[in-house]
């Protein structure tokens, strides 16, 4: 068997073929008898032939990853390969990386998109966090967590409630919530902006209850005065 082994026969004994290969030769970066390059970056667990893009061969992970090598580490918590910056500062969730991303519905631990750590631990797509971002969805498509900080738009929002008074019938309406953000149960003032979370401060919450409807004590009246009666003069007799 030579290694210039000519193709075009490769498409009638193609398993006659392989079986050759696989008894003369070793898969290795270069050929052993012309020492043709099969690839800039060969892996010899995975067995992998690619060209350099600094690729690196994770253990845990168990494929290959695109690097440099320095620029990430192995998360064993969440087992995957994240930015180097993420390293201590990013809320780990066991076997993450083993879910789908809950944007696009495709596989985490293989993809070569690189993937980002929302506050709540969900992993979803560089590409779908981004697409998140621009149409304004600002929660995990999981856990309705708030994606990002969103002190900001609570102190807008408290502007805007401000600004905007409830009707007197429903000005000590109250609904009971729960906030996404820490899980407080809480009874807050009814708005139809939004409903502030007593516990953290967060709109990011969700009706938990019907609306509870405040009877108004009656206010007590005023005793009527009487009109004073002036005394009428008497009627001279005829």
């Amino acid at each position: 068997m030579y290694c210039s082994f000519n193709i075009s026969i490769w498409s009638h004994s193609l398993s006659h073929f392989i079986s050759y290969i696989w008894f003369f030769f070793q898969a290795q970066k270069t050929c052993q008898e012309c020492n043709v390059t099969f690839g800039d970056y060969y892996c010899d667990i995975c067995h992998l032939f690619d060209k350099d893009k600094k690729q690196y061969h994770c253990q845990p992970c168990g494929i290959c990853r695109i690097g440099p090598r320095e620029k990430y580490f192995h998360c064993q918590k969440c087992n995957l390969c994240l930015a180097s910056d993420l390293r201590g500062n990013h809320k780990c969730v066991e076997n993450v990386s083993r879910q789908n991303c809950p944007v696009c519905m495709e596989d985490m631990h293989t993809s070569r998109i690189g993937a980002h750590v929302l506050p709540c631990g969900h992993l979803l797509h560089k590409t779908c966090f981004d697409d998140m971002v621009r149409t304004g969805a600002y929660r995990c498509p999981l856990c309705m967590h708030s994606a990002w900080n969103m002190e900001d738009s609570w102190e807008q929002m408290d502007k805007d409630m401000a600004q905007s008074p409830m009707p007197t019938e429903y000005q000590d309406a109250t609904v009971k919530i729960i906030c996404n953000d820490c899980q407080t149960h809480c009874t807050v003032p009814f708005h139809v902006l939004g409903m502030k979370c007593s516990g953290c401060g967060s709109y990011n919450t969700a009706q938990d209850g019907g609306l509870i409807q405040q009877l108004q004590e009656p206010q007590p009246q005023e005793p009527q005065q009487e009109p004073e009666h002036k005394p009428q003069s008497p009627v001279p007799e005829p």
